[in-house]
């Protein structure tokens, strides 16, 4: 007999990410930093090795080249399998054509053979832009248990917010009863993750039928789980109650990070009972110097402080020069902030420079949040 897995995950990472321009200018949006050491997508593929799933599709599109380079083989999440593993799934030619992936259900569509090289009983499919610990099995065995043909994962948010979501109604068994996309008026806050389980043998008939419409927008949300609804299918939802944002905005990606900075266990990003694995070379200690404070900070290693750093968030191989001060700040790798400059409440991109006496920023509570692009030299003014 075949050797075949109990569950395949398919992490879609195709995406533009066009929200969080100018991060997302020339790298896929999994693959910009966050929290100074990771990637985005570090979360969804720590979850799914946490979880046992040790087989995990990652479709790419959108400037894959960062991103390609930085998975390589799979090995720092333990990826790096004879059977099994990580794998990187481009669109791709094939002798009857090919395209773009058309959405997220045509992306998994267009590797429905992939799937079968491991005949799998579920299929999991996964964002690779969200920020969570999440333990996929708990949700599997619940999908298994309720007999379910799709479960969902789901948050309770505010109502006022719900509208943001594709949001679904329930019966007293958690059964979904209606699904609907971005509701102007939602009859409900249980709101879709984007973190699906699937029977196989039911994904592979609903994707066939929704390619075989000409009209579709290809998509789980708009079109998939609806379809399945009208088909009569058994889906239920999972109800998640941990830490879980999108961070597709620069305003979300901001708050993510500085997230990090809190007491919440469920974002603790040196917790031994679920790390999140990251790719990294060996780096020299960051090195404080005599005039240097640091307060409430995450910072990586490799970097040369010797200004008044609070509440943000370092990449590595950051300069901070004497007198200069940052706060409320996410900066990413290769910046020099120097003599004298204020950063504060801002995104600093890499390979930045903001010299001697700048100002970039304000205070959060008056200001909007400044995001400087990759390679942006800022001389002596005010930005």
């Amino acid at each position: 007999m075949a050797r075949k897995k109990k569950c395949v995950a398919m992490l879609l990472a195709g995406g533009q990410g066009s929200r969080l321009a100018p991060l997302t200018e020339n790298v896929a949006k999994p693959a910009v930093p966050f929290g100074g050491r990771y990637r985005i997508i570090d979360f969804s593929l720590s979850n799914c090795v946490n979880s046992g799933i040790d087989t995990v599709g990652v479709l790419t599109q959108y400037q894959p080249l960062e991103l390609n380079d930085y998975l390589g083989t799979g090995d720092p999440w333990d990826l790096d399998l004879n059977y099994g593993g990580l794998h990187v799934l481009p669109p791709y030619q094939a002798a009857k054509g090919g395209d773009w992936f058309k959405g997220t259900a045509n992306a998994i569509y267009q590797n429905l053979k992939f799937i079968s090289n491991y005949n799998p009983d579920y299929i999991l499919v996964l964002s690779g832009d969200h920020i969570y610990k999440m333990n996929y099995d708990i949700m599997l065995q619940e999908h298994i248990d309720n007999g379910a043909d799709c479960t969902i994962a789901v948050m309770d948010v505010p109502v006022e917010e719900a509208s943001r979501f594709g949001i679904m109604s329930t019966d007293e068994n958690g059964r979904i009863t209606e699904f609907a996309e971005k509701p102007a008026h939602p009859k409900s806050t249980l709101a879709s993750m984007g973190v699906y389980v699937f029977s196989t043998d039911k994904l592979a008939k609903y994707l066939k039928l929704d390619e075989q419409n000409p009209d579709s927008d290809n998509d789980f949300g708009k079109n998939v789980i609806p379809l399945m609804l009208a088909g009569g299918e058994k889906l239920h939802a999972y109800l998640y109650k941990g830490y879980w944002r999108d961070v597709g905005t620069l305003s979300s990606y901001w708050s993510a990070n500085m997230d990090t900075l809190g007491e919440d266990p469920e974002l603790w990003l040196n917790d031994d009972g679920w790390r999140i694995y990251y790719r990294h070379d060996f780096q020299y200690p960051t090195y404080l110097g005599e005039h240097a404070s640091m307060h409430n900070c995450n910072c990586a290693a490799g970097n040369e402080i010797d200004g008044m750093v609070s509440d943000s968030v370092l990449g590595s191989n950051i300069t901070i020069e004497e007198g200069a001060v940052v706060k409320d700040c996410v900066i990413m790798n290769n910046v020099v902030i120097e003599k004298g400059a204020e950063v504060e409440y801002a995104i600093i991109d890499r390979d930045v420079r903001i010299c001697a006496g700048a100002k970039v920023g304000g205070d959060k509570e008056t200001t909007d949040l400044t995001v400087l692009a990759a390679g942006t030299v800022v001389e002596e003014k005010e930005v």
